[in-house]
């Protein structure tokens, strides 16, 4: 059963993607990498690290996205126009390619070493993420998206 539910995540998050990047409208791409992040949640959950399950929602596609979102309302972008070149057609072909060209060769690859076992629990992921090396990334991560927030309203604002 486990199996069975990766398979529908992983196909759900890979699906959610590809409307991320084939939607014309912004707002339509936010609601796509919304589903896509809640995909990858219920993945971590079944690879058994249920705090970074519920850290995926809470914050990429909780705070993260309601980020975009108001920005890409406060902006008022409209949908994106039609291209008319073939060349991005053909770069985009190629790209899907190589992209099948690696799945297959990870999916027909040889069998693996057994991966280490990773302690996810809150205790081992807090202290890791609130020591020395990554504290001042973490302050330095929610500044940076104070300043984007600050900085979207100044964008926004019109001036009379």
């Amino acid at each position: 059963m486990t199996s069975i539910l990766f398979y529908i995540f992983a196909a759900l998050a890979v699906g959610s993607a590809v409307v991320v990047i084939g939607q014309r409208n912004p707002i339509y791409s936010a609601f796509g990498l919304i589903v896509a992040l809640c995909a990858l949640s219920g993945i971590f959950g079944l690879l058994g690290s249920p705090f970074i399950a519920v850290l995926q929602v809470v914050v990429y596609a909780g705070a993260i996205m309601v980020l975009f979102v108001f920005v890409l309302m406060l902006l008022g972008v409209q949908s994106e126009d039609r291209a008319s070149g073939g060349t991005l057609k053909v770069v985009a072909l190629a790209l899907v390619a190589a992209l099948a060209a690696q799945m297959g060769i990870v999916l027909l690859g040889a069998a693996r070493p057994p991966v280490a076992a990773f302690d996810a629990s809150t205790r081992a992921v807090a202290h890791v993420l609130f020591s020395a090396p990554y504290l001042y990334v973490f302050e330095a991560t929610s500044i940076l998206i104070l300043a984007a927030l600050v900085g979207s309203i100044v964008l926004a604002r019109r001036e009379p």
